[in-house]
């Protein structure tokens, strides 16, 4: 049940009789429980298009909250916000009714995240795209939509001419970390180099082209490297992509596409490169156009970008294409979705998500102890010797697959707690702590409530949560559960994975002050209150086992 919701619309309904705009009224939920359960900005709103002043406003709409049949007790606090209780009775009716989310305006969203390069080594910048476009797939598929990710590989641009230039020289890898060396040394060679970065280019070209030797060569070494991340992907538990669909397999609609463009007369022939001008009048900064085809002929990034979204909406006719990239990209996807606007794609809703930077404490981008750029893998590691560390240091023997959860959630929940587009700091023995707003925390809780129902077995309370009236700290917890719900359905509205995250916080710490205020196991509890607080935990873990999910982590046996 969305609490929220129905509380909301059930005060507007009653307010209707004032034949005044209700659109700007509000209906909040307090940050301190003591004050209200809801609390509504009705009166200041209508202050001014009924000609009084807020309080005498709440004076004469009290009666009407008050009326409804749900609510306990109002008052009326500083200028004129009307605080709102709701009955007990109201709460556990609610807790205990079963009902499934209903989403009446479904969606078919393709999601682009991940973008991994063939032939690199996944590094630190890989891990937001991932672990929040993976979030944000389970929650629009939790809340009913329909979903379709792409993980658009950059598997055809000049890096790949780098490599195959360093195979032809050097002979061929026997595995992914032998290819993950090729680019960068290759790289440094062209920098350095003006004829290898010639024939990197003319290498990319032909084998975009249909050259025999260049596509056996990259059919050898592609597959190495998109198995490595396959296992990276699958330690850190993300799903499976529904399409690994990169730059190599959109060429092939390039050719269809166009032939959409040409008759568009998009694009323009400049200093022998053809481009697509993006530029509107309105625009008073700087706006390039799109390189369509370099003047060596190449494929670009940003043509294999725009014949995505025309693959896309020829097979899929998605009503959302959302892309979760590093906010560095936000010219690139301008660019891209006005010239897709122009190609006729204006039934669509393209979004781009971008991310903010992990940084280390001095705020600069995170490196390792050398200095260099920091794998996933290898970030990871070190949230895993953390908890290590931390484990050892409690007496506690722990299996490795127990040590590996608790470093996946660490790393997971530090990553979608902050807001997507905000920079943050990673320090791995702050995210491990098994205190305050983090993963271990937040699987501690979880572990504690599943301790709890093995110890008391089949014993449980057929009737649900039962016992009136609700104990504060009760009750507390319960409207915490009851507001998932809300918080869900906003999180997708504002593809903001973040407020998922803290949501698990807080509701942890409604779980906590529960367990140590409210007594379940112990010898002087009576039968009837036993079994409704052991009720309580089950609804509690039903809706942290689900938030814990929709992030990816995964709840240990043990702690």
């Amino acid at each position: 049940m969305n609490l929220h919701k129905f509380v909301s619309d059930s005060i507007k309904e009653k307010l209707a009789v004032l034949n005044t705009d209700l659109s700007n009224v509000t209906i909040e939920i307090p940050k301190i429980r003591e004050h209200g359960d809801f609390s509504t900005n009705a009166a200041m709103v209508l202050a001014k298009p009924l000609g009084q002043s807020p309080r005498d406003i709440a004076n004469m709409i009290l009666p009407h909250i008050a009326a409804l049949p749900f609510v306990a007790d109002t008052s009326i606090a500083g200028p004129g916000f009307i605080n709102i209780k709701l009955k007990d009775e109201f709460i556990l009716e609610s807790i205990n009714h079963k009902s499934e989310i209903i989403n009446q305006k479904s969606q078919i969203i393709d999601l682009d995240y991940g973008g991994y390069n063939i032939g690199k080594d996944l590094h630190i910048g890989h891990l937001r795209t991932t672990v929040v476009g993976d979030t944000f797939n389970r929650i629009a598929k939790h809340l009913g939509h329909k979903t379709k990710s792409y993980n658009h590989m950059g598997d055809w641009g000049r890096p790949m001419g780098l490599i195959i230039a360093w195979i032809l020289e050097h002979g061929m890898p026997t595995d992914a970390d032998e290819i993950n060396k090729m680019y960068p040394a290759s790289t440094t060679r062209a920098n350095e180099d003006p004829e290898w970065m010639e024939r990197a280019k003319k290498i990319t070209a032909e084998l975009q082209n249909g050259n025999p030797e260049y596509r056996k060569i990259y059919d050898t070494f592609a597959p190495m490297s998109l198995g490595r991340i396959d296992d990276i992907l699958a330690r850190l538990n993300i799903l499976p992509f529904d399409e690994n669909r990169g730059e190599r397999l959109v060429a092939e609609y390039i050719p269809e596409f166009e032939k959409v463009l040409i008759a568009k007369n998009l694009i323009v022939t400049d200093d022998g490169a053809e481009i697509i001008p993006v530029k509107l009048n309105t625009d008073n900064a700087p706006m390039p156009p799109i390189m369509w085809r370099s003047s060596a002929g190449a494929q670009t990034y940003a043509a294999a970008d725009l014949t995505a979204v025309y693959y896309r909406m020829r097979t899929d006719n998605p009503t959302d294409i959302i892309y979760f990239t590093d906010s560095r990209q936000n010219l690139h996807f301008t660019q891209v979705f006005r010239a897709s606007r122009l190609a006729g794609f204006d039934n669509v809703n393209l979004q781009h998500i971008g991310y903010g930077a992990v940084t280390g404490a001095d705020g600069k981008p995170f490196k390792t102890r050398d200095g260099g750029v920091a794998s996933l893998i290898g970030v990871l590691d070190l949230s895993v010797e953390s908890v290590q560390k931390r484990v050892a240091e409690s007496g506690k023997n722990l299996p490795d697959e127990t040590i590996q959860a608790i470093a996946l959630a660490a790393l997971k929940f530090n990553d979608l707690m902050h807001d997507v587009k905000s920079d943050y700091i990673f320090d791995a023995d702050a995210i491990t702590s098994f205190e305050g707003r983090t993963g271990p925390y937040i699987l501690y809780t979880a572990v504690r409530l599943n301790s709890i129902l093995k110890r008391v077995g089949a014993h449980t309370c057929a009737q649900g949560v039962c016992n009136t009236p609700l104990q504060s700290d009760e009750r507390n917890l319960l409207l915490t559960i009851l507001d998932f719900n809300r918080i869900i359905n906003t999180a997708f509205d504002r593809r903001a994975t973040d407020m998922l995250a803290n949501y698990t916080y807080d509701l942890c710490q409604s779980i906590n002050t529960f367990y140590h205020n409210c007594p379940i196991l112990r010898d002087d509890v009576d039968t009837a209150t036993r079994a409704h607080r052991i009720a309580i935990v089950q609804k509690s873990l039903e809706t942290l086992s689900i938030a814990i999910d929709l992030m990816g982590l995964k709840i240990p046996d043990e702690m």
